[in-house]
C-alpha cells in the first residue's frame, strides 16, 4: 500500500538548503458538515451552499468524528507515532486532530497554526459554480483565463498565495522541530502545495495531481528522509486505518467553497 515514486531532489538555486523533518505526515481532516452540504448541492439548481457557520467553525460530520477516531486507533499501534502534532486552527482539523490524538492515547499537545487554515476565497465564498458565474461573470471569465493556480479572487487567494504560506512553514519546522516526526492536519489544497513544494512539481503536474488524485478524507500522505536528506514520498492517500475499521472512506472537497 506504499508508493514507490520519488520525492523531491531539493535545489539550493544559489543559497543554504533548508533540511526537514526526519518524517513529515500530512492528514486531511475528516468529512466535514461542509463537505455534507456541498454532496447535497451537486446536481441542483442552486447558487449557494445551505451552510450558517464560517468556514473555519464548520464542524465534522458524525462520519468525519469516525473517520478522526479510526485515524486515531491505528496510531495507538505505531511503533513510531508523530512527536509534533500541529493543526488548521479551522474547526473541523483541529477536531480531527484531537480525536486523533485522544484515540491514540497519546501525550500530545495539538499546537494550531494559522498558516495551515483552508484557501481563502474571498467573494467566492459559499457560492457553487452556477453563483460564480450569475454574480460574478467577470470573475468567472478572468479565472478561465489565468487558471485556478494563479487567480486570486477578490479578498482571497490562489494556490501560489497558500505555497507562500507553507513555504514560511516548512522554514518553521526546519528551525523547530528538525528531528522530528512532524504530524499537520489540514485541508485538501494545502496538502496539494505540499506536494508541489517537496515533489519540486510545476503548475500543471500539481493541477494534474489535484484533478486525478483526490484526497480521501482522512487520509495520509506521508514522507521520510532519504539518504540524500530530501524527504522521500512513503505513504501516498492512505486510508488503511480507515478500512481496516470498516469506516467508510471519502473524497469530497472541502467547503464551504467555489468549486476548484
Amino acid at each position: 500500500m506504499r508508493s514507490s515514486r520519488l520525492g523531491s531532489r531539493r535545489r539550493g538555486y544559489g543559497f543554504a538548503v533548508v533540511s526537514d523533518p526526519v518524517e513529515l505526515w500530512l492528514l486531511r481532516h475528516g468529512q466535514s458538515q461542509g463537505n455534507v452540504a456541498r454532496d447535497a448541492a451537486r446536481g441542483r439548481d442552486v447558487e449557494t451552499l445551505d451552510i450558517a457557520e464560517r468556514d473555519m467553525d464548520v464542524p465534522l460530520s458524525p462520519l468525519g468524528i469516525e473517520q478522526a477516531t479510526a485515524l486515531g486507533k491505528w496510531l495507538r499501534t505505531c511503533a513510531a507515532p508523530p512527536e509534533v502534532i500541529i493543526s488548521s486552527p479551522y474547526r473541523r482539523a483541529m477536531q480531527t486532530a484531537e480525536l486523533a490524538v485522544q484515540a491514540a492515547g497519546l501525550d500530545l499537545r495539538v499546537h494550531s497554526d494559522e498558516r495551515l487554515r483552508e484557501r481563502e476565497l474571498g467573494v467566492l465564498d459559499l457560492l457553487t459554480s452556477r453563483g460564480v458565474e450569475s454574480r460574478y461573470p467577470t470573475e468567472a471569465e478572468r479565472r478561465r483565463r489565468l487558471g485556478k493556480f494563479y487567480h486570486r479572487p477578490p479578498g482571497g487567494e490562489s494556490w501560489v498565495d497558500v505555497a507562500l504560506r507553507m513555504r514560511s512553514l516548512r522554514d518553521s519546522l526546519a528551525r523547530e522541530h528538525l528531528d522530528k516526526r512532524v504530524l499537520l492536519v489540514t485541508h485538501e489544497v494545502v496538502i496539494v502545495i505540499w506536494r508541489y513544494l517537496l515533489e519540486d512539481l510545476d503548475e500543471p503536474r500539481a493541477l494534474a495531481l489535484a484533478r486525478d488524485h483526490p484526497l480521501a478524507n482522512c487520509s495520509l500522505t506521508t514522507y521520510v528522509r532519504g539518504g540524500d536528506e530530501s524527504l522521500v514520498i512513503d505513504r501516498d492517500n492512505w486510508t488503511v486505518p480507515l478500512e481496516a475499521s470498516a469506516v467508510e472512506v471519502t473524497e469530497d472537497h472541502d467547503a464551504p467553497v467555489a468549486p476548484r
